[in-house]
């Protein structure tokens, strides 16, 4: 699985050559001006669309999406949002509550609602209801029990962070991100303790999409 942003059709096909199948891109929104409110000049996104087209033809699992609350987000942007995702048939659709970030443009702005999230996630699980939904660590740094509401809603992929606590510094792209003992690969057993709390268990194979 690879998240390395976008690139040309040449080198998405050299990475499929190479043996990668998944791919995450997040779409981020399908409206253009919004689009452009929170991106550089140099970007679009009706070239964002392009490469999750051009993913979606190579044939990777494809996995597109958007945060809620964004700066300057409307109802409206979901909706446009909601009939992207139909069209495009992603194989995951990755959301989760913006969340400022200290030294960025958007630094002094509200975060997204955790309850707009969550009323996000069963929408899109009844008009996707197959796909995979994860259950971000965005939405679990803006409370406490955001795993759980997430599956609940019907979230159906938990993503944990099983890098050395050492090195997780290295990866910071908000404030204040979920870092548990639970998330580390040698307490994945509390983990399973929280979702089986709540009726679920893990299921450890690849978690690849299933049709």
């Amino acid at each position: 699985t690879l998240s390395v942003g976008e690139r040309s059709a040449e080198a998405y096909a050299a990475f499929k050559e190479a043996g990668a199948n998944r791919f995450l891109l997040r779409h981020e929104t399908r409206n253009d001006e919004h689009y452009s409110q929170l991106h550089p000049s140099m970007m679009s996104s009706e070239n964002r669309r392009h490469c999750l087209m051009t993913l979606k033809r190579l044939g990777f699992q494809t996995g597109s999406g958007m945060m809620i609350g964004s700066p300057g987000q409307t109802d409206e942007h979901l909706y446009e949002d909601i009939r992207f995702l139909e069209e495009l048939r992603p194989q995951m659709i990755g959301i989760g509550p913006f969340l400022p970030a200290t030294d960025t443009p958007f630094e002094n702005q509200n975060p997204g609602s955790a309850d707009k999230t969550i009323l996000m996630l069963s929408l899109l699980r009844l008009r996707f209801p197959i796909v995979l939904l994860p259950a971000t660590t965005a939405l679990a740094t803006l409370c406490p029990d955001g795993m759980e509401r997430a599956i609940l809603a019907g979230a159906n992929v938990v993503m944990p962070n099983v890098s050395p606590v050492e090195q997780r510094k290295k990866y910071s792209i908000y404030d204040n991100k979920k870092s548990t003992g639970a998330e580390s690969a040698q307490q994945m057993q509390q983990l399973e303790n929280r979702l089986n709390a709540i009726g679920y268990h893990i299921d450890y194979s690849r978690g690849d999409f299933r049709n």
